[in-house]
């Protein structure tokens, strides 16, 4: 459950969105600073006919950083590669500051999280280096239609809307999540349990129409009421689960892995299946063969296991994917 939304930009208005303000090109071929060891390459020949090519070492803050640095070109994908690929590398657009996903290092402009180290993954399965640019959510598509970026990948909800403008290869299945007091006191497994308990949530969100169409569930199949508190921010509903005030709180299931991931918050994640929709990797639809290289790319990484070792590196595994499909979303 993606809280992003994308607002639909009337054609004539996609390139000036391009050079919106605040774009940051986040690092060079994968590095950038120095967390990014970027002295650290390795010289990779993908075939007799594709030069060798010196793929920079993965940002030493990346959590995944070891899976990524051990992935090697996959001859055949790397030779079917686009030119400009080769030649300039892979130019990428995400939005930094929604944790798991997309995050900066410590030096504040390296990216790291789950969508760059997917990113680096590819481009090491394609033989080429990565170029990773932040920039506003609302200005990714149009970057992409106008050449400016390869592909967007941030966090983006594969929809029929968005499909009239890109072409996605879904790379996970998000949906909501639940965040319990570590030990799960209150026996939270899901929906169904949550009746007669206060839950927690961001007020006019996602999360608030979820807990109400559990309230009224509930209420429907004669159990007690859900007592709801609302609040601001994901923040204030958490403590409410930390100080004891709520036995749970709904948020995004991304947002609850990163949690629960921390041992000072004492928390623990539960996906709330049903929730779930595919989250793609955006293309400009035209562009067949750019297309079908990343879809060999994310394939290839699944089949061999490093797909599942980089959602595992970032306590993101229920959101695995067993292929890679284009334009899942419905």
């Amino acid at each position: 459950m993606n809280t992003r939304i994308l607002t639909t930009l009337a054609a004539g208005a996609l390139l000036a969105a391009t050079a919106a303000c605040g774009a940051q090109s986040l690092d060079d071929g994968g590095a950038s600073g120095p967390s990014a060891g970027a002295s650290a390459t390795v010289s990779a020949t993908v075939s007799d006919t594709v030069p060798a090519v010196a793929l920079d070492q993965a940002p030493t803050e990346e959590k995944a950083a070891d899976v990524i640095n051990a992935i090697t070109p996959d001859k055949d994908l790397a030779a079917k590669a686009p030119a400009n690929l080769k030649s300039g590398g892979l130019k990428v657009v995400s939005s930094m500051g929604y944790p798991p996903m997309e995050v900066f290092a410590s030096d504040g402009k390296t990216a790291i999280g789950f969508d760059p180290a997917l990113t680096r993954a590819i481009a090491r399965k394609l033989g080429v280096n990565v170029t990773i640019t932040d920039e506003e959510f609302n200005s990714q598509i149009p970057g992409v239609l106008t050449g400016r970026y390869d592909f967007v990948i941030s966090s983006m909800t594969d929809n029929p809307e968005r499909q009239g403008q890109v072409t996605f290869v879904d790379y996970v299945q998000a949906g909501a999540g639940l965040l319990v007091k570590k030990g799960n006191p209150a026996g939270i497994a899901g929906p169904e349990n949550l009746c007669g308990k206060t839950v927690s949530v961001v007020d006019n969100g996602s999360s608030m129409e979820l807990a109400e169409k559990y309230d009224a569930d509930c209420k429907k199949d004669g159990k007690a009421a859900l007592d709801i508190l609302k609040f601001p921010g994901d923040q204030e509903a958490l403590l409410q689960v930390s100080g004891g005030r709520a036995q749970a709180t709904i948020t995004d299931y991304v947002v609850a892995a990163s949690k629960a991931a921390d041992p000072k918050l004492a928390v623990e994640a539960i996906a709330l299946e049903g929730t779930e929709a595919p989250w793609g990797i955006g293309m400009k639809p035209d562009n067949k063969e750019l297309i079908e290289s990343v879809k060999g790319a994310l394939d290839s990484l699944i089949q061999s296991g490093e797909y599942g070792k980089l959602l595992k590196a970032w306590n993101l595994d229920k959101l695995a994917v067993q292929s890679a499909v284009i334009n899942g979303g419905k």
